[in-house]
């Protein structure tokens, strides 16, 4: 009995090892790209981990704030401010940020996301996630008492029905890039006259 217990034990070492062989393998062969998907496993472990970090009064609070159509406005103008460069407009995290991140911004308007509770996104928003590109956007003495954070946990819950024209109205409140600002000072000027020539210097 004894005997095939510690043939049960040697074959789960053997196991053991040779998955991690596989793994270092693999690393070895591919590097650690930021560009490669998550695989299965590491899905699996890495949400089971996130929804661990996130307290249980946390992931049981409910929305305290009404969403109405001014919640609902502010929240937007300040996702596409602050949040659409890595998540997209619609939420999607189709942007070249979203899709360079490991692991990728995620797709909120599906089911991943939106299964999750108020307090769950709400404390990822305010407390961000480790070894992600999530950062902390709360202040950290407001606990879970930030408005802004919870309008913007209600915005989230509104992605999936995003409108056409709530899309195009968030395109206009998107940060500028330096390029961006720079065309449109050069535009301006031209519009006012000035075509950026120094003055002739007139010599005697």
């Amino acid at each position: 009995m004894a005997r095939s217990r510690f043939k049960y034990v040697v074959l789960i070492v053997l196991l053991a090892v040779t998955a991690v062989s596989l793994w270092g393998w693999s690393i070895l062969s591919h590097g650690l790209s930021a560009r490669d998907e998550p695989g299965i496993a590491e899905t699996f472990v890495a949400r089971r981990l996130r929804r661990l970090a996130i307290p249980s009064d946390a992931r049981d609070a409910k929305n305290p704030v009404k969403v109405t159509p001014e919640v609902l406005s502010g929240a937007m103008e300040h996702f596409a401010d602050h949040c659409a460069t890595c998540h997209a407009n619609d939420g999607t995290g189709k942007t070249e940020i979203g899709r360079g991140l490991y692991p990728k911004a995620p797709d909120m308007t599906q089911a991943e996301t939106q299964a999750m509770t108020d307090g769950e996104l709400y404390y990822i928003i305010e407390n961000g996630i480790r070894f992600t590109g999530m950062p902390a956007f709360g202040e950290e003495s407001a606990g879970m008492g930030s408005d802004e954070s919870w309008a913007l946990v209600g915005f989230i819950r509104h992605l999936p029905k995003l409108t056409v024209d709530e899309i195009a109205a968030m395109k206009k409140m998107n940060p500028k890039s330096p390029a961006q600002l720079e065309k449109e000072e050069r535009i301006r000027k031209f519009l006012e006259g000035d075509d950026g020539a120094d003055t002739p210097v007139h010599h005697h």
